[in-house]
């Protein structure tokens, strides 16, 4: 996206007097927010619905064009990446949502748009019974469907547990923070968010200098619920932000799901009564949710097994082989890069293995492993 759009959505996304909702509303108007800026002084003429005192604030641009002036040096110096609402890198899931942020900040290097994404989120008092759940969720995960993006919101329990877990099985996850980049709360999680950056990443829609205040909480609570397949409430007591982005992750027709806990024990109070209600289906492994999903195709097979299935393949196959078994779903010119194979040549080995039932092609030029 431009600099110039980039420059001017952020400082729509600042315009005092109006919430993120009616910035939301201009923008997908008008179709971007340099256009909202240009008809600054005749909104109403292309909105005639709009409010005097909307028209009246719109001609008033100069505190927020400062502010968004400061924070592009902010990413700039950062290595930031900020991502529209038009970006072709925004968040396609989060997208189709009605109150979807205008604007992200980025840093990592994970695919937000990956095949597969869950959000694991529940109580901050995570049990031990909570944190061996996580642990054995997230080990037995890898073996049956490597490919998965683990998003959660960096806070104590259940939170940063699945994100240590996630990294340690090799999960590439998301922390999805109630506030700006240039900060970590909770402070004393920021070793964790430093390597998350590296095998994943940290996303908001908060600009620099913004504090974690309560309000904020929710609005971060929609993204994680947004960006994801499906919902895992681990523990919850009756009351508690887990259980608003179940509600929020069911407003979008996300699946959610919750493990259950000992009748009476305090923390497992929510997720018996989501499944009581049947707002939230009950799993008790990886293998239940992977196949309630129906990602169960997509399980990981021994090496072994795929050698005696497909012993004749070429030296050149066997590296393209090798390489998706490492990171699915490429891109043809990412796995010519990395394979230092010419896109020709590599086209006619794609086509070879997808006619051996070994690689089928995906949408946006990507290329799976089936076996």
């Amino acid at each position: 996206m431009p600099q110039e759009e980039t420059y001017y959505t952020l400082a729509l996304t600042r315009m005092t007097g109006f919430n993120f909702q009616t910035a939301l509303m201009l923008y997908q108007t008008l179709g971007s927010a340099q256009a909202v800026y240009d008809h600054r002084n005749d909104i109403g003429d292309v909105l005639p619905d709009s409010t005097p005192r909307l028209r009246e604030q719109l001609r008033h641009w100069d505190d927020a064009l400062r502010r968004a002036a400061a924070e592009m040096a902010f990413i700039e110096q950062k290595a930031i990446r900020v991502l529209c609402l038009n970006d072709e890198n925004y968040p396609q899931r989060l997208r189709e949502c009605a109150d979807a942020p205008l604007v992200l900040f980025y840093k990592g290097n994970a695919e937000l748009n990956r095949r597969y994404v869950i959000d694991i989120i529940g109580t901050r008092r995570c049990t031990s019974y909570g944190q061996d759940l996580i642990h054995r969720f997230v080990s037995d995960l890898r073996q049956l469907c490597p490919d998965v993006l683990i998003v959660s919101g960096l806070a104590y329990g259940v939170d940063i547990c699945a994100h240590r877990n996630a990294l340690q099985q090799g999960f590439d996850t998301v922390g999805v923070l109630a506030h700006g980049l240039d900060q970590i709360y909770p402070y004393a999680h920021r070793d964790t968010a430093a390597q998350m950056i590296g095998q994943g990443g940290l996303l908001t829609e908060f600009m620099s200098q913004t504090n974690a205040d309560k309000p904020n909480f929710v609005r971060r609570n929609r993204i994680v619920a947004g960006i994801s397949d499906a919902t895992i409430l681990v523990e919850s007591a009756e009351k508690g932000g887990g259980l608003i982005t179940c509600d929020i992750a069911r407003s979008y027709d996300r699946d959610v799901f919750a493990f259950p806990g000992a009748v009476g024990m305090p923390y497992s109070k929510g997720c018996n009564e989501l499944i009581r209600k049947n707002t939230a289906a009950l799993i008790t492994s990886a293998e239940d949710f992977v196949e309630a999903m129906g990602w169960q195709q997509q399980a990981a097979k021994p090496e072994v097994v795929e050698r005696q299935l497909f012993p004749e393949l070429t030296d050149d196959e066997q590296r393209v082989v090798n390489l998706l078994q490492q990171a699915n779903d490429l891109q043809l010119n990412m796995m010519s890069v990395r394979t230092n194979i010419p896109i020709g040549q590599l086209t006619a080995l794609l086509f070879s293995l997808e006619m051996k039932g070994i690689v089928k092609p995906l949408a946006g030029g990507n290329y799976h492993l089936i076996m």
